[in-house]
């Protein structure tokens, strides 16, 4: 099945003429792609989102996030999986590589915090930096490619997506959610992004869109960091108002980092 109209060589030319807008943009190396995959297939994927409003796999909702989210493969339909499958085949990867620099990518095939997302009216997600480690491969997060599915999207709305300065000072750059558009941008400890406003879409209407992480064995020496999980930052703004939680796992998500041979045994 056909997603995008170019073959896999001028996808890997296009990625090429791109990288250096790629590589230049701030506040982290990021772009946005319209009308990147073809209307007629993305349509067919969005006729299958399933409503995770009523029956979602994961929900989030606390100070940090109001949102809903799938586990796995299970709540894709046969075209989704067909998406999802070519966004993890070889021709993307190497246009990803070709885009970004990062060479030798590895898809995540359990879709780990990824998958199907879902904001209902009032929902919200702060801003934050992703997990560093895949919790089961213990591969490094390199890059993150979100496609969004909201078709006829007003700008009051909201939803937007935002990526903020490294110092936490304020919004670099604000993506509208808006169907057939894709979002790519690197993944560090410090690359603070979400949709920290509460949804303001009419009732009937909800944020959906397709979350893929991709992964390397290791990482530049300039990026390490000790593993852990999301890490949520306060805006200017959000002085004040409850404190956001700590993630009271981190301390078991890095055990699980760790290697046997390096763990103390019992005596």
């Amino acid at each position: 099945m056909k997603f995008i109209d170019k073959s896999a060589g001028d996808l890997i030319q296009f990625g090429e003429k791109k990288s250096e807008a790629y590589a230049q943009a701030e506040p982290f190396p990021n772009i946005v792609f319209d009308n990147f995959f073809i209307p007629e297939r993305l349509k067919e994927v969005l006729a299958e989102f399933p409503d995770l409003s009523k029956k979602p796999d994961i929900k989030f909702n606390d100070e940090n996030q109001v949102k809903r989210a799938s586990r796995g493969e299970g709540r894709f339909g046969e075209k989704t999986r067909y998406f999802m499958h070519y966004m993890n085949s070889e021709p993307f990867l190497e246009f990803l590589s070709a885009l970004t620099g990062i060479e030798n990518l590895i898809p995540d095939p359990g879709f780990e915090g990824g998958g199907c997302h879902q904001i209902l009216p009032g929902g919200r997600l702060g801003i934050h930096a992703d997990f560093n480690k895949h919790p089961k491969t213990k591969l490094d997060r390199r890059l993150n490619v979100l496609v969004y599915l909201n078709e006829d999207w007003d700008e009051s709305f909201g939803g937007h997506f935002e990526l903020w300065d490294i110092e936490m000072k304020g919004c670099v750059k604000r993506i509208l959610p808006l169907f057939n558009r894709m979002a790519i941008f690197s993944t560090t400890s410090t690359s603070y992004h979400g949709h920290p406003n509460p949804l303001t879409c009419p009732p009937d209407r909800t944020r959906k869109s397709l979350a893929l992480y991709y992964y390397t064995n290791g990482r530049p020496e300039e990026e390490m960091n000790d593993a852990h999980l999301t890490l949520f930052r306060e805006r200017p703004e959000d002085k004040g108002r409850p404190k956001f939680k700590r993630e009271s796992k981190l301390k078991k998500f890095q055990k699980k980092l760790t290697p046997s041979f390096l763990k103390k045994k019992k005596k």
